[in-house]
């Protein structure tokens, strides 16, 4: 009878937690050099976050002069100006400095028309405000951030806080980790990127709460086991799930990495990385740390009669 192929074999016994050391410098060095990259180089502020005007052009000629064009716009007198290829040879990103009045942005809009006149199509025009772009900034960072209080809350209460700690402290080395990536390589950090974050947020919870789930669960079989070999059978009895959940989603992503075109390509770009990271999370950073944090065994021990007040699951242990 065929019953399937099996990508992890069901005997499986890796010895991730024995790989501890080695796995919280890695993730030391994951949390510390992103910060240092933005302290340093810093973001690639998009037009949602920095305000100012965007504007996409479709040259006539390919590849594009983009000397040409820049000498024409530079000269307007608009302040900061960036020109960039943007996905095809003759495809043009221009982009310029936040005006003081809405009238100087559309008349920035005007004069960049006029010094380009019809050698470009015009594909797209966008302007955002600086006080729209501080309200965008602080609505990202509220969003993460309540996402990641929202998370401690639950996990605490779904488990124990040793859990809900772990989950939080492993959440917040992928979001560092993925800032950094944007920092490192200046992707365009803007309102899709807090999008990227917040997924990225949501799926690696998913991966952790699965595998805490049935850490919880051997600590009611296996009173008697190391904690160690606890974790690491914990690990290995979820490594198969988690295994093709990740595979299958970083390829489903691939495609809009390598066809979907400059405009979700950072966005794409976050989420294969962040896919990873949080495996790597899951597996090397939130269940060893239980090790740390010194998880209780006798909470998920109790008799029936003892665990009220934990809901139906701890009742039925």
């Amino acid at each position: 009878m065929f019953r399937g192929i099996h990508f992890v074999p069901p005997d499986t016994k890796i010895d991730f937690v024995g790989m501890r050391t080695i796995s919280w410098l890695v993730s030391a060095f994951l949390t510390v050099v992103p910060l240092i990259l933005v302290a340093t180089i810093g973001l690639n502020m998009g037009i949602d976050f920095q305000g100012g005007t965007l504007i996409e052009v479709k040259t006539k000629e390919s590849p594009a002069n983009l000397a040409d064009i820049r000498g024409k716009v530079s000269g307007l007198g608009l302040g900061e100006v960036q020109i960039q290829e943007f996905g095809a040879p003759d495809a043009v990103l221009i982009r310029i400095a936040s005006q003081p009045t809405e009238q100087e942005q559309q008349a920035s809009i005007a004069k960049v028309k006029g010094a380009l006149g019809e050698t470009v199509e015009y594909r797209r025009v966008e302007i955002v405000g600086p006080t729209i772009s501080g309200e965008l900034i602080a609505g990202g960072t509220i969003a993460v951030v309540v996402a990641l209080i929202g998370i401690l809350i639950y996990v605490w209460f779904r488990f124990e806080w040793q859990f809900a700690v772990a989950a939080i402290a492993s959440l917040i080395h992928d979001v560092t980790g993925t800032i950094g990536l944007y920092s490192l390589f200046q992707l365009e950090f803007n309102v899709s990127s807090i999008a990227a974050l917040l997924t990225i947020i949501g799926y690696s919870l998913n991966d952790k709460v699965v595998i805490f789930d049935r850490i919880r669960e051997n600590l009611r079989k296996y009173k008697r086991m190391p904690l160690v070999e606890l974790l690491d059978l914990s690990i290995n009895e979820t490594l198969a799930r988690a295994v093709l959940t990740h595979v299958t989603t970083f390829l489903a992503m691939l495609p809009f990495l390598f066809f979907g075109g400059e405009t979700i390509f950072g966005f794409a770009l976050a989420m294969c990385w962040g896919i990873v990271i949080g495996a790597y999370s899951s597996i090397f950073v939130a269940s060893p740390l239980q090790l740390i944090l010194g998880v209780r065994r006798e909470a998920w021990s109790a008799a029936p009669a003892s665990a009220k007040g934990r809901g139906p699951a701890a009742a039925r242990a």
